[in-house]
């Protein structure tokens, strides 16, 4: 299924348009507009890595969360350790 696509304007510094359609005419990309739309994607998920960073980096902090770490660590220790037994050779 193909996606739905909308038609748009942007308005872009001109050392920047020329920029991509240098790229463009290396072969980087086939038109202008693929090249902006991948462009977009990138920064797009540049900035939901950049949010969970952010998450996680919170949740490093949060000493309510570390404690149930902690807890869980403890549970699964046993049979972590019978994992690790199991992978190695005898």
């Amino acid at each position: 299924m193909k996606e739905s696509t909308v038609r748009t304007t942007l308005t872009l510094p001109s050392a920047l348009l020329e920029a991509t359609d240098q790229a463009v005419n290396a072969g980087k990309a086939k038109s202008r507009n693929q090249f902006v739309a991948k462009a977009i994607e990138h920064e797009l998920a540049a900035l939901r890595r950049a949010e969970i960073d952010t998450l996680l980096a919170e949740m490093a902090q949060d000493k309510d969360y570390q404690s149930e770490v902690l807890k869980m660590e403890a549970e699964f220790a046993s049979a972590s350790w019978e994992a690790l037994q199991l992978e190695e050779p005898s």
